[in-house]
């Protein structure tokens, strides 16, 4: 008997990105004598098994439409030439059958980022050739005849796609992101004492966690400002090419000494457990995993209505969700969080 041969399509695979966490964990998953597992990628960072089929498609790219433009032809006509039995798309490529709403949708995300620019930049945005381009791709993929389902981690985003696509609800499922819960775990109190020490932060203070990368879609500008005037503190675990921006932001605030920079960390599960909780006042997710490990470790959350983790939130019990630039609510929320150790 033939192996169903399945193909999975991310056009570049980074350990920490959570996507790629996805798709590794569907490899590990579907690892199986009945399945043929492919991956069609222009680049793979992380480890292969012998029987994984990686298809590398590395077109040349002169800029970011060509960029997307190339990788799409590229991998639909490998998997029209290889015949796979199923293709699942984490990129928007008209003619997939299976389509992963990782990223939501595009235009959905412009609206939001759109409201923390100057009115000629938002304007500028909408015309952007490459902005133009991926809506285009979106709109295409979804009126496919081909595409027989679509997963969304988030009701939020199943709300979305309906609204401005027209697709049946029947086709679209909610399946949430899910992590070990054996491993994101509370501290002890002598866990809690010991990482406060080694990072040099006050074991009395109160500490807010951001998790993420890409700072100005997860909010961290409003994060920074939410924090300001309190005494609260700011622990920034991710990159940013323009972090010496947020860096300069939080001086002219008077609270560099409280937003520490810790950069890229390949284990994020001690930074939780020496946190009080979690700050993601974040413009547009459709839903971050880091909603679910701080929970896991026991922090509070504070998110925002653009987040589709906010779909878990019950305020007043662990979590609060406030609109991602209204600072005095999330100033307040931020008060409000206790010290949870």
């Amino acid at each position: 008997m033939s192996k169903f041969r399945l193909a999975l399509v991310r056009q570049k695979y980074r350990p920490d990105g959570g996507a790629e966490r996805f798709v590794s964990r569907a490899l590990e998953a579907l690892d199986s004598s009945h399945l043929q597992l492919n991956v069609i990628t222009r680049e793979w960072q992380g480890p292969v098994k012998p029987d994984w089929q990686i298809h590398i498609c590395n077109p040349r790219k002169w800029g970011r439409i060509s960029r997307e433009r190339g990788f799409a032809n590229a991998a639909r006509a490998l998997w029209q030439r290889e015949s796979f039995d199923l293709v699942q798309s984490h990129e928007r490529i008209p003619g997939c059958d299976l389509y992963r709403a990782g990223d939501g949708v595009h235009r959905r995300w412009l609206q939001q980022r759109s409201r923390i620019l100057p009115a000629w930049k938002s304007r500028l945005l909408f015309a952007d050739r490459y902005h133009r381009y991926v809506m285009q791709a979106e709109r295409e993929m979804y009126e496919d005849s081909h595409l027989r389902g679509v997963i969304c981690n988030a009701e939020m985003i199943k709300r979305e796609i309906i609204e401005d696509f027209g697709l049946p609800a029947e086709k679209i499922h909610v399946i949430y992101n899910a992590i070990d819960n054996q491993r994101f775990l509370p501290p002890d109190e002598e866990t809690f004492a010991a990482l406060r020490a080694k990072w040099q932060l006050p074991l009395q203070a109160t500490c807010l966690i951001y998790v993420g990368s890409g700072f100005e879609r997860k909010g961290l500008a409003a994060a920074i400002r939410a924090i300001a005037p309190t005494d609260r503190y700011l622990l920034v675990v991710g990159k940013d090419k323009d972090q010496p921006r947020y860096q300069a932001l939080a001086k002219s605030l008077n609270c560099e000494a409280r937003v520490r920079f810790f950069g890229m960390q390949s284990e994020t599960l001690p930074f939780y457990q020496m946190a009080d909780g979690l700050l993601l006042p974040t413009l547009y997710d459709p839903f971050p995993n880091v909603i679910l490990e701080a929970m896991a470790c026991g922090l509070p959350v504070i998110t925002t209505t653009g987040c589709g983790g906010a779909e878990f939130i019950v305020d007043g019990h662990n979590v609060t969700s406030a609109d991602a630039l209204d600072i005095p609510a999330l100033q307040q929320a931020v008060m409000a969080c206790p010290r949870a150790r």
